[in-house]
């Protein structure tokens, strides 16, 4: 049998369940969504049952999750944002959660595929679109005319910031897709290598601490990555927001 670092990221039906042509069977994918939404629940549900004035350790940390959320908020769309704040805390809460699930050995990560990240993005898309037509109605798609073009440039203009805007909806899904994606075929890789020289015995053995420390370092770098990937999409989630309302 030919194994691959990409098997990891095989979508495997655990409970098949078919209803003529349409498949709901139950996945890995659909267990570790769930994995993720009980750990959100545990890690930051769970402390404030039972909150002080002074918070514990394990209190704190969905403390702190909020301060930094509210944050970014206010950073980049100001108090307006706040309206949004459940969603964006939940979209960050959800993808660092996924990200870091991810990291356990022998899990899955979720960001890992492109149709889930990509359908966060074309939902986000869709919502922020939405958002800026409801509160500038036809004045929104000045949006994609720049102030101060001339007649025969603006065209060319308004098909470049068309073309760009679109594909706000796909960007920031491949983002999270392809750093999640190519750092876990990275660690596969390694790992799989250093397993092949420890099992090789005599010299190439000694040899394999070479690989196994390169894969503990790529996996810290890779916790990193996790952490700032969730960041950086939230970020840019609150900038499109923040262009829904001033348009620029």
């Amino acid at each position: 049998m030919l194994y691959t670092p990409l098997e990891q990221f095989q979508v495997v039906a655990l409970l098949p369940v078919r209803i003529g042509s349409l498949d709901l069977s139950f996945t890995n994918t659909a267990l570790f969504t769930v994995v993720v939404f009980s750990a959100i629940l545990f890690f930051l549900g769970m402390p404030l049952i039972n909150s002080k004035v002074v918070p514990t350790r394990w209190q704190s940390v969905p403390e702190l999750m909020y301060e930094f959320v509210v944050g970014v908020i206010k950073e980049n769309v100001g108090p307006r944002g706040m309206q949004y704040f459940p969603f964006i805390f939940v979209l960050f809460a959800f993808i660092l959660f996924c990200n870091l699930v991810g990291m356990v050995p022998y899990s899955y990560t979720v960001t890992s595929h492109l149709i889930i990240t990509c359908g966060f993005s074309v939902s986000i898309f869709l919502g922020v679109t939405l958002i800026g037509l409801v509160r500038h109605k036809v004045h929104f798609f000045s949006f994609f005319m720049p102030p101060g073009v001339s007649i025969v440039a603006a065209p060319f203009l308004v098909l470049i910031e068309l073309v760009s805007y679109l594909a706000r909806a796909v960007s920031l899904g491949v983002r999270l897709f392809a750093n999640m994606m190519s750092g876990h075929t990275l660690v596969k890789i390694l790992a799989g290598f250093g397993w092949t020289m420890l099992t090789s015995g005599g010299f190439f053995m000694l040899l394999s601490i070479f690989p196994v420390l390169v894969v503990l370092a790529v996996t810290g770098l890779e916790i990193g990555v996790a952490l700032i990937q969730a960041y950086v999409f939230t970020i840019l989630t609150c900038l499109y927001i923040k262009d829904a309302f001033d348009l620029h």
